[in-house]
């Protein structure tokens, strides 16, 4: 794929959704930790779902601490994997009351030391939370990168290099946003909605549908 091609492709989906985030909902840095550490394997619905009545009795990790890995586990056992995810949230919030001031750091290193947090993690928390242009390379961008043509790789590190590489700067600090949207709800897994589709003329994937 070209370049103006990848430019076209963003700069439209910059015009369809000029202030794309996260569907998942939290208030700081520590609440979209906390969000996206227990999203692996599960919806942001469900997640929303338990962080709702959760971030009313622990938003800070000394409150989480206070709260324990039972009483976390109340709050989360609706949402898949929840005993390792209740252990790695416990675990990393004492980190961050020991190490950070009970601050999430800034910083792609310091987050992916912490239990439960991998590189995806940590991307989303740096590009969400503290503005940088990063890329959480999920499903959704995975398939879409590799569907259209944008950025080609065999696994989620080459293809979020690629995507770094190629995408022009003005749209990197959005970009990944856009491109999980457009996975979830147009590029889906089973059967993309082409039709429907904002960047079909500029897609480059050969079996595309009607619909």
């Amino acid at each position: 794929m070209n370049r103006e091609k990848r430019r076209e492709i963003f700069a439209r989906f910059r015009a369809a959704n000029p202030h794309p985030t996260t569907e998942l909902a939290y208030s700081s840095p520590f609440e979209l930790l906390i969000a996206v550490i227990l999203s692996a394997q599960a919806t942001d619905r469900s997640v929303n779902k338990a962080t709702e009545r959760l971030f009313e009795v622990a938003n800070t990790p000394q409150a989480m601490l206070e709260l324990g890995e039972g009483g976390l586990k109340e709050y989360i056992k609706t949402i898949g994997l929840f005993n390792t995810k209740a252990k790695n949230i416990i675990k990393t919030c004492q980190i961050l009351v020991e190490k950070y001031g009970g601050e999430v750091p800034r910083d792609r290193e310091a987050l992916e030391s912490l239990p439960g947090v991998g590189r995806k993690t940590a991307n989303v928390v740096l590009n969400t939370a503290f503005g940088e242009p990063t890329m959480a390379v999920d499903t959704h961008i995975f398939r879409v990168a590799n569907r259209t043509g944008l950025a080609p790789g065999k696994t989620p590190l080459a293809v979020e290099k690629k995507l770094l590489k190629v995408i022009p700067e003005e749209f990197l600090q959005d970009a990944h946003h856009w491109l999980i949207l457009h996975g979830r709800y147009t590029c889906t897994a089973r059967k993309p909605r082409c039709g429907s589709c904002i960047i079909e003329d500029l897609c480059e994937y050969k079996h595309k549908t009607s619909d």
